[in-house]
């Protein structure tokens, strides 16, 4: 457990959501605190966050950037998960043996309840939700951040008010976690992402992997049995290591539309059988999300009726393969999350297998390092036509010519929605899956998805339907 000791100077590097918490957590036990920010403008919220905290305006703040001088006197470095771990100052840092550590390593030994926690490169937002909605039809007390959007030092903050804890977790987050040990982790699939950040798909991975590297006797891990790497290199530090997916062997096992719990966690060990036919669950993509979920919660001791209710009504969170409406027979969907290859591979394998290729894809976007010669196939075998977007899409121009499939380029998602729609037949499907970040035209994939929306409303109400 890192030490905390009042009259330690920490350095917190970059603020938003995060580096506020670490802030004020810092600030309560004791420590004095200081902020390098790379922005040269801090919001007036922020401020008044630091000025509680006491963190001088003057000594205590940097902006515009990180400078040598400022972090000479600092005990302790805990850098926000967008800050890079090889930044020249933190790699200094560590050489004079400062500890330079995230949120998670100071969260590593404090948080006195069970640890859920979950990871991969698809799905980790919506398996996150799902579990924290189905521990709540357990009636337990569930605090549920992360990287899902509030910051873990926020439990720290006001502890006592959870009986479980339910994190998701970035392999930023993870490559700085140090003792961080959850009692059930998950890692649910991994693909080539964030290799702008880590360099090679070996270091993203061993990054994941950190989830379990503290885990021990008693703990659980829980891995998707269809990812073959994870297959190859399974956890090896727990005796629990349960698996799901769709192959016979998996705990958890998908089959058709349903989610088949192997005996072994109820009293009478008798399997048992979770229908998602009639939830927001019944998709390919969110039949694997379930099987992780299911068999997390049932690991930790909820009982199968009150699971059952919770699927019910279970609400998948936005932008991620949501529905958004049909228009003349085409149907849209907002799949804005998918900023990878492995979730563009994802939500094309949910559609047909027929000789009838029914995906009209808009795709495109800022490349986070991944490999798009890995969609070949799936253009290949799903995809009718592509309208490409952004910074990538010459890159991706290739890959549709590879794959054989007809594409145009469009300015703004304005103009992509309507060359889809002008692609598609009745019976078809426009689908926003980018393989991409998108911070080349919006400030967000929220934002991106809720454009694509915006544009199919106002086609609909304008154009197109009498």
């Amino acid at each position: 457990m890192i030490t905390l000791k009042a009259g330690m100077k920490a350095v917190v590097v970059g603020l938003g959501k995060s580096g506020l918490a670490a802030v004020q957590y810092l600030h309560q036990q004791g420590l004095e605190v200081a902020v390098s920010e790379f922005r040269d403008q801090i919001p007036e919220e922020e401020r008044a966050v630091l000025e509680q905290c006491d963190v001088d305006p003057g000594t205590g703040l940097e902006t515009g950037g990180h400078t040598a001088a400022f972090f000479v006197d600092a005990d302790l470095i805990v850098p926000s998960p967008g800050v890079p771990a090889d930044l020249p100052i933190l790699i200094a840092a560590r050489s004079r043996g400062v500890p330079v550590v995230g949120e998670l390593a100071l969260a590593a030994g404090r948080i006195q309840v069970p640890v859920i926690a979950v990871t991969g490169s698809n799905g980790k937002t919506t398996v996150t939700s799902l579990i924290g909605h189905l521990l709540g039809s357990c009636g337990k007390k569930v605090f549920v951040g992360g990287n899902i959007g509030t910051p873990i030092l926020e439990y720290l903050l006001n502890p006592g008010n959870a009986e479980v804890v339910v994190l998701e977790l970035s392999s930023f987050q993870l490559e700085v976690a140090e003792d961080f040990r959850p009692d059930i982790g998950l890692l649910l699939n991994l693909s080539s992402d964030h290799l702008d950040r880590h360099g090679s798909f070996e270091k993203y991975a061993t990054a994941k992997m950190n989830l379990f590297a503290r885990q021990g006797r008693g703990d659980t891990a829980i891995i998707g049995m269809d990812d073959p790497f994870l297959v190859a290199a399974p956890p090896s530090v727990t005796e629990n290591v349960y698996g799901f997916g769709s192959q016979s062997d998996c705990r958890a096992r998908i089959e058709r539309q349903s989610v088949y719990m192997q005996p072994g966690f109820g009293p009478d060990g008798k399997g048992e059988l979770y229908n998602l036919a009639e939830t927001r669950l019944n998709s390919r993509v969110n039949l694997y999300n379930a099987a992780a979920a299911i068999l997390a919660v049932r690991a930790f001791g909820c009982n199968e009726q009150d699971i059952k209710s919770g699927l019910a009504d279970f609400q998948p969170p936005q932008h991620r393969m949501t529905p958004v409406g049909e228009i003349n027979g085409v149907r849209f969907v907002n799949d804005s999350k998918a900023t990878n290859v492995g979730a563009v591979v994802a939500a094309l394998a949910g559609f047909g297998m027929g000789a009838e290729k029914e995906v009209i894809l808009i795709a495109g976007g800022r490349n986070k390092g991944g490999d798009f010669d890995a969609l070949v196939p799936a253009f290949r075998q799903h995809v009718k036509y592509i309208v490409l977007i952004g910074e990538s899409a010459s890159d991706l121009a290739a890959v549709a010519e590879e794959a054989g499939v007809g594409y145009q380029f469009a300015s703004d998602m304005e103009e992509a929605v309507v060359m889809a729609f002008a692609a598609a037949s009745p019976g078809d499907t426009v689908l926003l899956a980018p393989a991409c970040a998108s911070f080349d035209m919006f400030r967000s994939y929220e934002q991106r998805g809720e454009v694509f929306e915006r544009c199919i409303r106002n086609m609909a109400e304008e154009t197109y339907i009498s």
